[in-house]
């Protein structure tokens, strides 16, 4: 902890071990620098932000499960292919949807595999009900900043999503 009172976060090395299969799905949480403003729901960048996650899908830089925008940070399901690097992969979509929507993101994320099919689902769970806790619709699916796989694609590991 050293010299100062208040606690400092390790930095994670955000590189899934060794055991960890190629494709395995990640729950991810990527958060905007100045969250009081909002800036991920302003005019046109959640869309924007859609885009560049669809693109980075149809690319195969990563496989979507399922990637949903709040107004101060994105959540995602997301699945990285083995010749890729979590760390950098998501480090370089923040950067080009930055240029492009001037969002200021902060300078890392959160990860975590989900162990099984039931920590994937409450995951699922949890992301979709989040516009719904936060008191900005009344269900899940009135929440428009959303893209998801299709069962069917999700079954038969197809890739596109948008």
């Amino acid at each position: 902890m050293g010299s100062s009172k208040y606690f400092v976060r390790k930095t994670l090395p955000h590189q899934a071990p060794a055991w960890v299969g190629d494709g395995e799905i990640f729950f991810i949480t990527i958060c905007a620098k100045n969250r009081e403003t909002q800036p991920l729901t302003q005019k046109g960048v959640p869309e924007q932000l859609l885009e560049a996650a669809i693109q980075y899908h149809e690319t195969g830089r990563w496989w979507t499960r399922l990637f949903l925008i709040m107004p101060d940070h994105v959540h995602a399901l997301v699945a990285v292919p083995g010749n890729e690097v979590m760390r950098k992969v998501v480090a370089q979509w923040k950067t080009i949807t930055a240029k492009i929507t001037g969002v200021e993101w902060q300078k890392d994320f959160f990860d975590h595999r989900p162990r099984d099919l039931r920590a994937l689902e409450e995951k699922e769970i949890y992301i979709f009900e989040n516009p719904v806790r936060k008191g900005l619709v009344k269900t899940p699916e009135e929440w428009k900043w959303v893209v998801k796989a299709s069962r069917h694609q999700e079954n038969a590991g197809e890739q596109p999503i948008g």
